[in-house]
This record gives structure tokens, sequence and C-alpha cells, in this order.
């Protein structure tokens, strides 16, 4: 996966969450779960920025 791919990822991702966290409690699963994908998401771009 590319950086640009990755930061997009990132951004829908993002979306996502404020979009159910808004629906929903913050404690609701799929607002978990998706926090969590973003944390993957992130960790990932910043140990490939790291690398540069």
């Amino acid at each position: 996966m590319s950086v640009k791919e990755l930061l997009r990822a990132i951004e829908d991702c993002r979306s996502e969450m404020i979009q159910l966290a808004a629906a929903n409690s913050y404690t609701n699963l799929r607002v978990v779960e998706t926090s969590s994908k973003l944390d993957q998401l992130l960790n990932k771009y910043y140990t490939l920025s790291a690398k540069k």
C-alpha cells in the first residue's frame, strides 16, 4: 500500500468513525472497532514515515 493510499484509508476510516460516533455512543462496538482500525492505519503510516 502506497503512502497516498494509506492516507486515503486513514481519512475514510476517520470519517466513518465520526459518523458512527455521532449516531451511537462512543462505547458502541462498531465505533470501538473502527477506532481500533484507525489506530492500526495510523501506526502503519507513522512506521512508513519514520523509514524515510
